[in-house]
């Protein structure tokens, strides 16, 4: 069977996706902010890219698009503001305890 390119983007349709897609990789970073900056990136790319992103979040389309590189550490602001212009907040929730 022939293997397929997969696109996260393809996958993410509902803000019920989005939210999931992201609640897993902040599950998965380890504590690195990067890969979540990563992960909106692919929900930038379902929603019409980083320019629509940018607009709706009133933030600078260069600067958004170094943030969701991977390659900085964002400012704690600049998620809230790309959050909600990808239609989810932030959310905390209790730890579960180490042993």
């Amino acid at each position: 069977m022939p293997v397929r390119a997969h696109e996260a983007s393809e996958y993410l349709r509902t803000p019920e996706d989005v939210a999931a897609y992201l609640n897993a990789a902040i599950e998965e970073s380890d504590g690195d902010p990067r890969l979540l900056m990563k992960a909106f990136r692919n929900v930038a790319a379902a929603q019409g890219g980083v320019s629509a992103i940018a607009r709706r979040a009133d933030v600078d389309r260069v600067a958004l698009s170094r943030g969701l590189s991977g390659n900085r550490d964002p400012r704690l602001g600049t998620v809230t503001k790309i959050a909600a212009a990808c239609g989810v907040s932030l959310r905390f929730v209790q730890r579960e305890a180490t042993r």
